[in-house]
């Protein structure tokens, strides 16, 4: 099924313009039936199911009114369970049951309009003429299979163990909602008017006849969803996890990997690549070579070999998880999977039996790396993922690791020639010791994030978790440390960092595994049901093995943007960066943290913990309806050499949002979200550690004209340049309210974002929006020939409203296709 998200973005980099700048601070019964006792008991069962499903419909405003009526149907032993489905009518049955004897039951899905055709069947076989031998009515075989009608319960479509279905309303848990494959998007929607967390595409198992998602919920919403959308054909707990295939069929693994091997399209030599630092890569392995070259596997040194001879088998798990994601869901589907990325390896880590590599000498060593895979292929385009870090070593500051990884970043290290590619670099946050005594388990927050993670111009990745269900044998009693959508006890968080001085890391986090607690809380372990699943390095003896933590984390943000990469040729590795940093949204946990704070300065503590969400591929790749993204690619000069070194240009943005469409919504909550993406050429002295504009050759911020603000005064207010006495601004009502972070988070660090919301008509007449420079050190401490330097960023808009049935992408999209020459700028 299509996803919602499947309208291009929209591109507004001609409705900028420039302007000078200055700075400013089986088988049935052969059981007899009595046709007339069994026809009329049948019609009034079915009536007073109807009636009573009617009855119990709930309601609720954020669904809309029910259209379908679900009905449980007791077969008689034997019985087809889908006896009484009618295509052309749309009525079908599911969640098929069936106790010791045989005996069964259905749900059966009634559309409103097709309840007369289950009534005709009745009548039809009640009065109906009887065939010419004179002894069975119509429908016979159809009407005598039937023992009841019932209205459903919830009960009706839970095909688990009885005992795991919750009583509790309240009750929160992960379901599998079993649904018809052009249900999709409709559960997608309902959770979403829910506010409940269907899981990722990655997640979920596609089937010829069913869709199986995942969604956190209590079981108040999912009834909801049950009744008022007619979508769910069936329910279980969610289940899917490594242990199945880590325990139950490790003998097996071979033909698993072999089968999914065999459903993958995969892809071609010049496809976009992530190239994985680590240990190496055992390229043989089903799920690894055909998107694997040998002439993809570098080494630092000849002489470790390219292959991966580590204990734990980390490379082959990182290419395994770039590759793939999570391989449990995939597993264990049948549908067929494209793949449009590959993967490259440089043995960055030594094999046991050599020198380990001084952290000292690891921002020359990533350099080296990344030039290996450019040299060998130079025009393939590529995202670069390295989990090492420099163990126990804060990031707090600028270091020569990070600092490295900021100048390949910027296309700016030794050997790059001038206006050098950019290059997009993923890198892992760190992780937390896995201690078993509980007692020494600490606050994460008291581990911060490790160097090199700290490079502003790295995309760092964090971890969350959702995977809360203990089931390795013999631990089932053990209970999760980490809820469902929360932090992962794995990753780090910068929250000790100074704020101002150190960039907000990590800027997204995603699945890392969780780990979970005996009952008496004395001991904590990590289980392979609370991991990931990936490729192992032991080819023959397990292919599969479990993976976890911020390497996990950092190998599926890697494959985000190969996958986007793929999807948009086009995009700038800023541009790549920015739109996944965008498209993250945090979980309810997470959320709820954010409504708990008193003030800004408490959701940047937090910002630093969850960075700013789980990222999405569907949202990264593609615009919906109510929920569209506005993007730039654009060049700006931050300084000059006019005699003096001074700022140079500001650019102006229309945003195409038309008024009456504002003005339409009203009161109707939507949410308008801004970030900047851009790389600096780092200069990591001394004072960079204390001065943020000393590291970065430049900065840039935004800025969105105010409530009741005109024209004319938002332009004095952002730039000096507009004013007849430069020292004096205008005075304009402050503008933090609706902002979830505001201008005082910005500082450090080179990609910036925050989110407005509130009612759609506040953002009426709020429709330009400033791009501006700060200072660097190309403005104060560099050459002549740096003061002139073109820089490059990426602008990204969205526009959201809570509504799904919102339709903002038609309006703007007309505003946007109107000709150049009819657009008025703001200039």
């Amino acid at each position: 099924m299509a996803s919602r998200f499947a309208l291009p973005h929209i591109e507004i980099t001609r409705f900028k313009s420039q302007q000078d700048y200055s700075g400013v601070g089986g088988g049935g019964s052969s059981a007899v039936r009595i046709r007339e006792e069994h026809g009329r008991r049948l019609q009034a069962e079915l009536d007073a199911a109807f009636k009573l499903a009617e009855k119990l419909r709930p309601k609720d405003d954020r669904l809309s009114a029910p259209t379908t009526s679900i009905i449980e149907v007791e077969l008689r032993r034997g019985a087809d369970p889908e006896t009484l489905d009618r295509k052309k009518a749309d009525i079908r049955s599911s969640a098929a049951k069936a106790n010791d004897r045989d005996d069964r039951t259905v749900a059966v899905f009634v559309p409103d309009g097709s309840k007369e055709v289950l009534a005709k069947i009745l009548d039809d076989y009640l009065n109906g003429p009887l065939s010419e031998e004179g002894k069975n009515p119509p429908n016979k075989r159809m009407v005598e299979a039937i023992e009841a009608f019932r209205a459903a319960r919830l009960e009706t479509v839970w095909t688990d163990d009885p005992a795991a279905l919750p009583t509790d309303p309240q009750h929160q848990m992960w379901w599998a909602l079993w649904c018809w494959p052009e249900a999709e998007t409709k559960i997608e929607e309902a959770c979403e008017r829910l506010k409940v967390r269907a899981a990722n595409k990655d997640r979920r198992l596609y089937f010829p006849d069913v869709t199986v998602i995942p969604v956190l919920a209590p079981r108040a919403a999912i009834e909801l969803t049950l009744f008022l959308t007619g979508a769910i054909a069936e329910l279980r707990r969610a289940t899917d996890n490594p242990t199945f295939f880590l325990d139950e069929v490790r003998g097996e693994q071979h033909p698993w990997s072999d089968d999914l091997a065999g459903r993958i399209q995969w892809p071609g030599k010049n496809a976009p690549a992530v190239c994985v630092f680590d240990t190496g890569v055992n390229r043989g392995h089903a799920l690894i070579e055909p998107a694997l070259a040998v002439a993809d596997l570098h080494t630092l040194d000849a002489d470790w070999g390219v292959d991966d001879q580590h204990e734990d088998g980390h490379g082959t798990s990182m290419a395994g998880m770039v590759l793939h994601g999570d391989l449990t869901a995939a597993l264990g589907d049948a549908s067929e999977r494209q793949l449009k990325h590959r993967v490259e390896s440089v043995k960055l880590l030594p094999p046991d039996g050599f020198d380990e590599n001084e952290p000292a000498s690891y921002g020359v060593l990533t350099q080296a790396a990344i030039a290996l895979p450019e040299i060998a292929a130079p025009a393939r385009p590529r995202v670069f993922c390295m989990a090492a870090t420099n163990l126990d070593v804060s990031g707090a500051t600028p270091s020569s690791w990070s600092a490295a990884i900021d100048q390949a970043a910027s296309g700016s290290m030794i050997g790059d020639e001038e206006n050098a590619p950019k290059r997009l670099i993923v890198v892992a946050a760190g992780n937390i010791s896995a201690e078993i005594d509980a007692a020494k388990i600490q606050p994460q927050d008291t581990y911060p994030i490790e160097d090199p993670a700290q490079a502003w111009n790295a995309l760092t990745i964090g971890g969350y978790t959702d995977l809360v269900d203990v089931r390795d044998k013999g631990y089932e009693d053990w209970s999760p440390m980490a809820v469902a959508g929360d932090l992962s006890p794995h990753s780090r968080t910068s929250e000790t960092w100074p704020q101002g001085k150190a960039p907000f890391k990590p800027e997204v986090v995603m699945e890392a595994g969780n780990r979970a607690y005996n009952p008496k809380h004395t001991e904590a372990l990590t289980f392979g049901s609370l991991s990931l699943l990936s490729t192992g390095s032991n080819t023959t003896r397990a292919p599969l093995v479990p993976f976890q933590a911020t390497s996990a984390a950092s190998a599926q943000g890697a494959r985000l943007a190969a996958r986007v990469a793929a999807d948009h040729p086009e995009y700038w590795p800023e541009t790549l960066r920015g739109l996944i940093v965008h498209s993250a949204e945090w979980t309810q946990p997470m959320l709820d943290a954010f409504d708990g704070t008193d003030g800004k300065k408490e959701n940047y503590a937090l910002v630093r913990r969850f960075g700013y969400g789980v990222p999405d591929y569907d949202r990264a790749t593609a615009s919906a309806n109510n929920h569209l993204a506005l993007f730039a690619q654009a060049d700006i000069q931050p300084f000059k050499l006019d005699g003096q070194r001074k700022f140079n240009e500001c650019h102006y943005y229309t945003l195409p949002i038309p008024a009456d469409l504002l003005e339409r919504l009203e009161n109707e909550t939507v949410a308008l979200k801004i970030t900047l993406s851009y790389f600096v050429e780092p200069n990591p002295g001394l004072s960079a550690n204390v001065v943020p504009q000393r590291y970065q050759s430049y900065g840039l911020r935004f800025d969105l004209r105010r409530k009741g603000e005109s024209l004319d005064t938002f332009k004095k207010r952002v730039n000096a340049a507009e004013r007849e006495d430069p020292k004096k601004g205008p005075r304009v009502e402050a503008d933090d309210n609706r902002w979830l972070l505001g201008p005082d988070s910005i500082s450090a660090g080179s990609i910036h974002c925050d989110v407005w919301s509130g009612p759609a008509i506040e953002l009426l007449g709020r429709d330009t929006l400033c791009i501006k420079p700060v200072n660097g050190w190309w403005r104060d401490r560099a050459g002549k020939e740096y003061v002139n330097k073109k820089a490059r960023y990426a602008l990204i808009v969205t526009l959201k409203a809570a509504n799904v049935d919102v339709d903002l992408y038609t309006p703007i999209k007309t505003v946007v296709d109107i000709p150049a020459a009819e657009i008025e700028t703001p200039i």
